[in-house]
């Protein structure tokens, strides 16, 4: 359990170890979301929009008949 302290403007020093956790770096930015129980969690933006990513592009590979880094690289030769 890790404690914090908001300032008069309203800023706050994520501590260190949840910092490294999240993978926090100086000028990151942090999401927060509110679960349906009222709870409010942190994230890391930039991971938070990896995933997301990740999430869209699940199966166009194979969808594309891409199964191997060979496969990708014919992609690669053909387009250039």
């Amino acid at each position: 359990m890790n404690l914090a302290k908001i300032s008069a403007n309203g800023q706050v020093t994520v501590p260190v170890e949840i910092r490294r956790l999240l993978g926090l770096k100086s000028g990151d930015k942090i999401l927060f979301c509110q679960k349906q129980d009222g709870k409010i969690v942190m994230s890391n933006a930039s991971s938070q929009a990896i995933r997301k990513a990740q999430a869209a592009f699940t199966g166009v590979a194979e969808d594309m008949g891409i199964y191997s880094e060979d496969d990708v690289q014919a992609l690669v030769d053909e387009v250039r």
